[in-house]
């Protein structure tokens, strides 16, 4: 028996499961290979674990990102457990004062690789994983009903231009630090299309989207942030265009990226496809 995939609302999704787990299993990849000095706490956590789930491969125990509250990395699962090792929680962390999915971060630094391709079944595991984070609108989704956003209220000075300036305009509410952003910039630079990218921290890339926003040569820069590479050529540079963008999406109740806006208005959140997003720009009103 498996312990659930991450695939909880929001805050923890339930907990105290003790020593019945003894007998389940978690399938454990390769370490992340990450340096990092275990404190007595982890120490601790990860010799009770030891004994409460022997099947279980623990990859890392981190009782230092959340208070009371200890990480554990099981292969390319995260969960969560009390500082005594006793209680389990299954679910998601999310920092209200930030406003970060802090589940959401470590998936991606955890399974990296499954965010730009990958086999469908793991592709679709990550996806289950990040829906709640992606800001489909509700009352869209309950009526079926096509989203759109007016965008006229936005500053032109806030959107970081690139991609061929004759193709079809395509806005994209990104973060630099989102795996589907990343697989997304690629397809649009091999459509031809001409890209305002609108960046909004949700994972905590604002001082990323800085660095992109000020370089001498953004298209470049915009290449290096999403590879996770430092931005050369960068110059101080008044940001505070990006704001717009971090209030706009609060106001339209964008909490996650990427979100794709069409030159009508029309509206798809997530990753789409080349094939799909060929069709749906063919759709466009004039």
């Amino acid at each position: 028996m498996r312990l659930p995939k991450m695939v909880g609302r929001g805050v923890f999704v339930a907990a105290a499961i003790g020593l019945g787990l003894a007998a389940q299993h978690v399938a454990a990849g390769p370490s992340e290979g990450e340096q990092y000095r275990k404190s007595e706490a982890d120490q601790r956590v990860e010799a009770a674990l030891k004994e409460r789930l022997p099947r279980t491969q623990v990859s890392r125990v981190d009782c230092s990102r959340v208070d009371g509250v200890c990480e554990v990395t099981a292969g390319s699962q995260l969960f969560y457990v009390d500082r005594s090792g006793r209680y389990l929680m299954i679910g998601r962390v999310y920092d209200m004062q930030t406003r970060q999915d802090l589940t959401a971060v470590r998936l991606l630094e955890v399974n990296p690789d499954l965010l730009v391709g990958g086999a469908a079944g793991s592709r679709r595991e990550v996806e289950a994983a990040e829906a709640p984070r992606r800001g489909m609108n509700a009352a869209s989704a309950a009526s079926g009903a096509p989203r759109t956003l007016s965008l006229a209220s936005l500053p032109e000075a806030g959107g970081i231009v690139w991609g061929n300036p004759g193709g079809q305009t395509v806005t994209v509410f990104s973060d630099f630090r989102c795996g589907y952003c990343r697989a997304l910039s690629g397809v649009l630079d091999q459509m031809g299309v001409k890209v305002i990218e609108r960046p909004i921290s949700i994972l905590g890339s604002r001082a990323l989207a800085e660095q992109v926003f000020c370089a001498s040569d953004r298209r470049r820069a915009v290449k290096q942030a999403y590879a996770g590479e430092a931005i050369t050529e960068t110059r101080s540079c008044d940001a505070s265009a990006l704001d717009a963008n971090e209030r706009f999406a609060r106001e339209h109740g964008l909490s996650g990226t990427p979100v794709i806006v069409r030159s009508d208005g029309a509206v798809i959140e997530g990753f789409r496809p080349r094939e799909a997003l060929a069709a749906w720009l063919k759709g466009a009103k004039s």
